[in-house]
């Protein structure tokens, strides 16, 4: 199989990318015996194969693996297993790419390598990541509905953001959003530009599922 799937690899990667480009997992289901078979619950497909995927606005995808566990010739370099999944993915990209991605992969470092690339890069994040700011810590914070704390570091920005739960994202594609505190005549909290364009662009994965399936 592997032959057949590095042929069909090579094939996706012959149209060029556009510019932005969205990375995320996928299960497809199979209920054969593999060691490498994922339970993820709360998901229409509870069994399946995990793969991670490299798609654009029309759902077209661009580059996908498979996960078959943690790397471990690469985590013996002190590179993450999530780390070493989408620098393998956008190996061949480069000069002004932008990367939308959730906080299963986002990191501060991670962000940084790719940026050396000038692939610039937006996603929430886990605030506990190596390299995040630990004052924006929800606990530590305690936003009220609408309340924006911000942190930068160059050109890269973290940001956490109160609406009905706390929302932690990373980001050196966008400007420096005002903090403080941003609600509507109804008190609800006003969604961030920055929020607007992860919500937009992270469809691009599900599109190519919907695709998959017709």
């Amino acid at each position: 199989m592997r032959p057949v799937w590095n042929y069909k690899c090579r094939i996706f990667q012959i149209l060029n990318p556009s510019e932005n480009l969205a990375s995320d997992k996928s299960i497809v289901s199979f209920k054969g015996r593999v060691i490498f078979k994922q339970y993820i619950p709360k998901t229409r497909t509870c069994f399946g194969i995990k793969i991670f995927k490299l798609c654009s606005l029309t759902g077209y995808m661009y580059d996908m693996k498979v996960y078959m566990g943690k790397d471990r010739q690469h985590t013996a370099q002190h590179v993450t297993a999530t780390h070493a999944t989408v620098t393998d993915l956008m190996k061949k990209e480069g000069r002004g790419h932008k990367l939308y991605m959730d906080n299963f992969f986002s990191s501060p470092k991670l962000f940084d390598v790719l940026a050396k690339k000038q692939i610039y890069c937006c996603g929430t994040v886990r605030w506990n990541r190596r390299g995040m700011p630990q004052d924006l810590a929800p606990k530590a914070s305690k936003l009220k509905w609408g309340d924006i704390r911000i942190r930068t570091r160059a050109d890269l920005t973290a940001i956490l953001w109160r609406d009905k739960r706390d929302i932690c994202m990373l980001t050196n594609i966008h400007g420096v959003p005002a903090e403080g505190n941003f609600s509507s005549e109804e008190g609800k909290a006003m969604e961030l530009q920055i929020v607007m364009d992860y919500n937009h662009h992270m469809g691009y994965v599900d599109k190519c599922d919907r695709m998959a399936v017709r």
